[in-house]
This record gives C-alpha cells, sequence and structure tokens, in this order.
C-alpha cells in the first residue's frame, strides 16, 4: 500500500484553552463542569482511570486513529506540548492495547497532562506507577499495528460517543468521568461550576445542622 503524506492530516496549531483557566479547573470535579456546562461534555461512561488517583486537566489535542493501530498516537506525542491532553478515537475499534508503558514514559517526561483514549490500554500496574493520568475503555493485551498507509488526523475534531470534542477544548476527568468544555466557553463554565461548588457547600451546612433535602429544595 501507498505510505499516506501524515503532514497532509496534521494540523500543527490552534488555539488553547488560557492556562488560567486551566489552573481553575483544576480545582472542580468533573461532575460539576459538566452541570455547570448544562449538561453537556460528558464523555461514555465506559471510559474510567486506569488508576482511581487519577485526575486530568488540560487542553485537548485530538486523534482520530485507525482502527487496531497506534501510529498516530506516536505522531500525537511528537506533536504535543506540555500541559495537553491527548484525546484519541480509535475508530470504533477498541479491542486493542493503542498504549502502554513505553508512551505513557514518553509523555510524562514531555510534561503532558494525560492521555483520554476511546478504547483500550494495556501495562495497567505500570501506568499507575509511572504515575501519569490515563483515562481509557479498560484494559487488553491485544498488540497494534503500525500501517504508514492508513489515514489518521491530528487536531481536527473528534467524536466521543455523543461529544464533539476540538483540538484547544478544556478536558477535566477525574473518578466520576470524563467532561470537555469548548474551549469558547471554558471560562465562562468555570466560573459557573464555582459558584456551584460555593452553593453546594452552603446546602451542606445546612444539611449538617438538622435540616432535610426536601425543606432545603423546597420538594413536594
Amino acid at each position: 500500500m501507498k505510505e499516506h503524506d501524515a503532514a497532509s492530516t496534521i494540523r500543527r496549531e490552534f488555539a488553547r484553552v488560557g492556562s488560567d483557566v486551566v489552573a481553575a479547573a483544576r480545582a472542580l470535579p468533573a461532575a460539576t463542569l459538566h452541570e455547570a456546562a448544562g449538561k453537556t461534555g460528558a464523555l461514555p461512561s465506559a471510559i474510567k482511570p486506569v488508576a482511581p488517583g487519577f485526575r486530568i486537566c488540560g487542553p485537548a489535542l485530538t486523534v482520530h486513529s485507525p482502527g487496531g493501530d497506534n501510529l498516530w498516537l506516536h505522531r500525537a506525542l511528537d506533536l504535543a506540548q506540555p500541559g495537553d491532553v491527548l484525546v484519541v478515537h480509535t475508530s470504533g475499534v477498541y479491542e486493542h492495547g493503542y498504549w502502554g508503558e513505553i508512551m505513557t514514559t514518553a509523555a510524562k517526561c514531555a510534561g503532558l497532562a494525560g492521555l483520554v483514549i476511546d478504547g483500550c490500554v494495556r501495562d495497567g500496574d505500570l501506568l499507575e506507577q509511572i504515575g501519569f493520568p490515563v483515562f481509557a475503555r479498560g484494559l487488553c493485551i491485544r498488540g497494534t499495528g503500525k500501517d504508514y498507509g492508513a489515514i489518521g488526523w491530528l487536531n481536527e475534531a473528534v467524536l466521543i460517543g455523543d461529544v464533539a470534542v476540538r483540538a484547544g477544548d478544556l478536558i477535566v476527568g477525574d473518578r466520576d468521568g470524563v467532561v470537555a468544555i469548548e474551549r469558547e466557553r471554558a471560562a465562562a463554565v468555570v466560573e459557573s461550576a464555582q459558584q456551584r461548588e460555593a452553593d453546594e457547600a452552603r446546602i451542606l451546612t445546612r444539611i449538617e445542622a438538622g435540616e432535610t433535602t426536601m425543606q432545603v429544595y423546597h420538594f413536594h
């Protein structure tokens, strides 16, 4: 098969969500951001942290990978900047270990903020030991190929579940799941999420003082 000219489907320059917004979002739960965004942006619940303590926050670098092939993930590693979160669409082919110890080590050394992949990874124990946050559908030992004729894309929009993720969008993940917030809305959503956290803190104080949820929320 003829080699694909990878440069023709790689977008190297794109606007990232601001570092101040990322810093503020780092303190907020993914679920709160999802609610503050109008209950939008939640990636499939099957995508979870490989280790319970993993948390992820940063701008998306998007990868559309051919199924069963991880060459485009290596290309993404070569392009990514410190703080980026790789967000990978695997063309619906989940049952491969697209990522493992070597790529995790490379990503950590490059200062990336994490990986979110709509597929599986492997070397689960080692990934936890290395401490680089990886969010995936699960673990799978099945290997991948590297087809130089296969077409993939870097930094074009990818559809993860029913959420379109674009390069530069804000990605936040914790044990509950992952949320993607459009770059243009991220600052406003983070501000709204901060207000929600403050409101919930007041509600907890009232409940601890003896009120019921029926009273607090005026349910009937």
